[in-house]
């Protein structure tokens, strides 16, 4: 009997869950509802038992509600993965990002930079302090709290954004100039799991199976995300 899954995650992982679920009902003939909410919210609904089936979480949010038993227990399975990197608006010159001390230049040179609260933000804010210049980045620095980070380039509230690449190159107005060098660049890696109060469990494990499978590796890539690796 086909099921019907409830599968909760943050924008960063929504355009590999925007192939990845209509390829599994497809498949399987299993109902797939993805709802988008903000990394925060997730771990509230969580808490609160909002109903759901599986969850998409990343780092210390996951080991917490793993700790906490919100998560059956062995389901969290890492299934995909980000680059990170810089946007500026479209027409405007692409500035040199091809070395860490390049990239280090071409923000001292912005006027304003703009990266969010969520992992992606954590990369950006680690790189800039890498590189030795998170004091003078400070006042010149706006946090995404409503949407991508290159949303704000667009408007033109910022003038350059640092983000994961399947969240930036879909928003209209920007260019995507490339990650970010060097060993400044880290991956955001998204796993899934099933939820504690689950009603439909085999059809949520079988979901996790598909999207680790070589079956969702050109879906995740048409998504612009790539296969996790361990």
């Amino acid at each position: 009997m086909a099921a019907e899954l409830i599968v909760r995650a943050s924008m960063g992982s929504i355009s590999a869950w925007n192939e990845l679920a209509p390829a599994f009902t497809r498949l399987t003939g299993h109902k797939v509802t993805v709802i988008q909410e903000t990394p925060a919210a997730l771990e509230q609904g969580l808490a609160s038992s909002t109903s759901s089936d599986l969850i998409v979480l990343y780092g210390e949010p996951l080991e917490r509600a793993i700790t906490q038993g919100k998560l059956v227990a062995g389901s969290n399975t890492l299934f995909a993965r980000a680059a990170v990197g810089l946007s500026v608006r479209s027409g405007a010159a692409w500035p040199d990002i091809s070395t860490p001390e390049a990239f280090k230049q071409t923000l001292l040179g912005a006027r304003s930079i703009c990266y969010s609260f969520g992992g992606s933000g954590i990369v950006a804010a680690r790189a800039i302090d890498k590189l030795g210049i998170a004091e003078q980045m400070k006042s010149r620095t706006v946090r995404s709290v409503d949407g991508p980070a290159a949303g704000y380039v667009a408007r033109g509230e910022a003038e350059m954004a640092i983000q994961q690449v399947n969240v930036s190159k879909p928003v209209a107005g920007t260019d995507y100039v490339g990650n970010l060098p060097g060993d400044l660049h880290e991956y955001i890696v998204f796993a899934v799991a099933i939820v504690a109060n689950s009603k439909q469990r085999e059809a949520a494990r079988s979901l996790i199976r598909f999207v680790t499978s070589p079956q969702a590796a050109p879906l995740l890539e048409k998504g612009m995300m790539e296969p996790a690796t361990a």
